[in-house]
């Protein structure tokens, strides 16, 4: 998952093209990207496509990022997503392990009410410094946690923290990639909002994937090179994708052990891509 692309849940007209894009990953966004009065034309949209057989069929994963959890839309967000078959829930502004036991607690109602067998994963994000001081804890939290994302502007602005300084990016990456690290899940990177800037998107890049970030979130097709550059696999990890597609052409089992780790349709998914996108 070394882009992850930014899906206005507002503007259904662009997922198509974005899934035939060569970001890794789609992140539909119910939140930020979606008026108030919006909300439950975007919820429909996202949920209709993210279902579908092109969606689906493609390797990619797919996210939806829902609206906070302490929010009157989080509930119908995660009752429409239950039974869609996405590879990951997105879930913004958890700054607490028990906030999002309660967010799991919603999640696992929905799922119940809809029949769906296979737990929705999350990917949570850490956007507050009162989150990233949480961050183990809520990683922790609940086993469907797949990963942590970092999200600088929402930490850094309000306190007049500068995100041009490497020194503070770093010290902010460095711990949540510990926490993600001490917790076994992956860690993404957060967005960078100056799409001219390709320099500083490069950059901040370049700095995640040598601290072991899995990627980095575009808010822009023209980030998605970038990202794919910069978090472009080795020959080792090129080696394990091959070892992922194998195991599951000798299994029929959803999920399975590869290397001593749990891999399901999302990181199958992404083996895949890797393994075709292969020379």
């Amino acid at each position: 998952m070394r882009s992850k692309l930014f899906v206005p849940g507002s503007r259904p007209e662009l997922f198509a093209k974005a899934l035939g894009g060569d970001a890794d990953a789609l992140s539909f966004d119910l939140e930020d990207a979606v008026a108030p009065d919006g909300k439950d034309a975007a919820r429909r949209a996202v949920a209709q496509f993210v279902a579908s057989d092109a969606a689906r069929a493609a390797a990619k994963v797919l996210i939806v990022r829902t609206n906070g959890i302490d929010t009157p839309q989080f509930g119908p967000d995660v009752a429409a997503l239950a039974g869609t078959g996405i590879g990951l829930l997105n879930i913004p502004k958890v700054e607490t392990a028990a906030a999002l036991r309660a967010a799991v607690a919603v999640i696992a109602r929905a799922e119940a009410e809809a029949g769906v067998d296979t737990p929705l994963r999350l990917l949570v994000n850490i956007e507050t410094p009162r989150a990233l001081a949480n961050a183990f804890d809520i990683a922790c939290a609940s086993a469907r946690v797949a990963g942590l994302q970092l999200g600088l502007a929402d930490m850094f602005e309000p306190h007049g923290i500068a995100r041009h300084d490497p020194a503070n990016v770093h010290a902010a990456m460095f711990a949540l990639r510990m926490a993600a690290a001490r917790a076994d899940v992956f860690a993404m990177d957060s967005a960078w909002a100056a799409l001219d800037d390709t320099d500083g998107y490069a950059a901040e890049a370049a700095m995640a994937r040598r601290l072991g970030y899995i990627g980095k979130t575009c808010v822009h097709p023209r980030q998605v090179p970038l990202a794919n550059a910069a978090f472009a696999p080795s020959d080792a990890e090129l080696a394990q994708a091959r070892r992922i597609v194998d195991a599951a052409g000798r299994t029929q089992a959803g999920a399975f052990v590869v290397d001593g780790r749990m891999v399901d349709l999302p990181f199958l998914k992404r083996a895949q891509a890797l393994v075709a996108a292969a020379p």
